[in-house]
């Protein structure tokens, strides 16, 4: 069914199903009729409000949390649930378990909050530190179903969602909501005065989102550049000498080769044909590094299918991960993910990195793999562990040459595959945290896609 069709329909079963509920007595147990102007209001603001967002680490921070707190103030809790129902009503470019999850989340921490405040509500009205007690109640169910939910899906522990999640600027957002939803549950009182006023107040609100989300991108774009940054410098700086000493050892080759051993006796001759032999791995070696420091992409003529390539790369490090217990998961998109690349340097790039990522993660650990698109359409893959992470004075340095912390490593894996996916116009991310690390590459996607 066409996703714009189903949308609508979406929407006008909500509202019939608000107006049948309305039309209605409510249940014996006390519940009291809500405005059906009132209910629709806040049905529409939860869809709305739903659509921007900042994404975390793990998922994303909506609004949301604003009308849906306002219903739990304000509504009887199954009005309240229809709200969080609501909420997923223009979220049909998602994946279904993403809107049925937040579509459920959302409907149940209504649902609770508004059965909480109908137990607390005397005369009709709640007072402040019973709407205080309310919005705590919702922001701790959330909290609570957000966890299980990554728990479950993911398989990520409960320490790691929490703290690659539940920042400051989290905690922030969230008083922020708890206030907005305070101040609207005053002001929206059936009036046009009273939409109007939380309608300011919910337009307000966009501008926290836009605040979150700016620092969000401006952290990245500044570790992105200064990664591209150290890169370069690196690449011209092992470039220029190894320039000059493969001119060098040219010439020492080329001399070499002007000796005529025939004229030397055995001792001379094989210190000669081993000072050569010498030379010419020297040779080598400086080839290998240069192509190393500036990889050369070599495109396959049909557009490379990323799952498979991260499927592949998943087999080959199956035995590295039996030997130290790992387990391997990944969690593949349903997008057609074809890229214009170069299999071999990426199926490289991606064995490093979930080489890395077994290395890191501790014995019985995790690492899991995850394919997809962006927002505007780029395929990506992601790495991700359960182990330590890079503390912050490491981050700066991870895509230096030798830079490693691994016992035993060289410190080429990431400073070759940076520069790989560099070559391929694509981007090499770090977003993990000190209590995981996630590496992820987006690239570009293929002619035909």
């Amino acid at each position: 069914m066409n996703r714009n069709v189903f949308a609508y329909a979406y929407l006008i079963a909500v509202g019939t199903v608000v107006l049948l509920l309305n039309a209605i007595p409510g249940p014996s147990v006390g519940w009291r009729a809500d405005g059906p102007l009132d209910v629709t209001y806040l049905c529409v603001t939860a869809a709305l409000l739903n659509i921007p967002h900042v994404r975390l680490v793990t998922g994303r921070l909506t609004l949301v949390a604003i009308p849906v707190g306002v219903a739990a103030l304000t509504l009887n809790p199954l009005d309240a649930a229809l709200v969080g129902f609501a909420s997923s009503m223009f979220l049909f470019h998602r994946r279904a378990f993403h809107l049925v999850a937040n579509a459920l989340m959302s409907a149940d921490i209504a649902f609770s909050g508004a059965s909480v405040a109908m137990t607390l509500r005397t005369e009709d009205a709640l007072s402040i530190s019973d709407r205080l007690l309310v919005l705590g109640v919702c922001a701790s169910l959330n909290v609570v179903l957000v966890i299980f939910v990554f728990r479950i899906r993911l398989g990520l522990p409960i320490r790691t969602v929490v703290r690659q999640n539940f920042t400051a600027s989290f905690y922030l957002a969230f008083g922020y909501f708890a206030l907005a939803s305070l101040l609207i549950s005053y002001v929206l009182d059936g009036t046009p005065l009273g939409y109007l006023l939380a309608t300011i107040v919910c337009v307000l609100s966009l501008a926290l989102t836009d605040t979150i989300a700016g620092r969000r991108v401006r952290r990245v774009l500044e570790s992105e550049l200064s990664d591209a940054d150290r890169h370069v410098f690196h690449t011209r700086a092992v470039e220029g000498v190894v320039h000059n000493l493969r001119n060098h050892m040219a010439t020492a080759v080329g001399y070499l080769k002007e000796v005529d051993p025939r004229r030397l006796d055995a001792t001379d001759r094989e210190s000669i044909e081993t000072a050569t032999a010498a030379a010419n791995d020297a040779v080598t070696v400086l080839r290998t590094l240069s192509q190393g420091a500036t990889p050369r992409v070599s495109y396959a003529v049909e557009p490379v299918d990323l799952g498979e390539l991260v499927t592949r790369a998943l087999g080959m490090a199956r035995p590295r991960a039996r030997t130290k217990e790992v387990q391997l998961a990944v969690r593949e998109s349903a997008d057609d993910l074809k890229v214009k690349a170069d299999p071999l340097l990426m199926r490289e790039v991606i064995t490093n990195l979930v080489n890395n990522a077994i290395d890191a993660a501790p014995a019985n650990g995790r690492v899991e793999l995850s394919t997809g698109k962006r927002s505007n359409g780029w395929p990506y893959f992601s790495v991700a562990d359960n182990g330590p992470g890079v503390s912050d004075d490491h981050r700066h340095r991870l895509f230096e040459p030798h830079f490693t912390t691994k016992e035993g490593g060289t410190g080429l894996g990431l400073f070759m595959s940076y520069g790989v996916v560099r070559e391929h116009q694509g981007e090499l991310l770090y977003e993990g945290n000190r209590r995981g690390a996630v590496f992820t590459v987006v690239l570009p996607p293929s002619a035909a896609e």
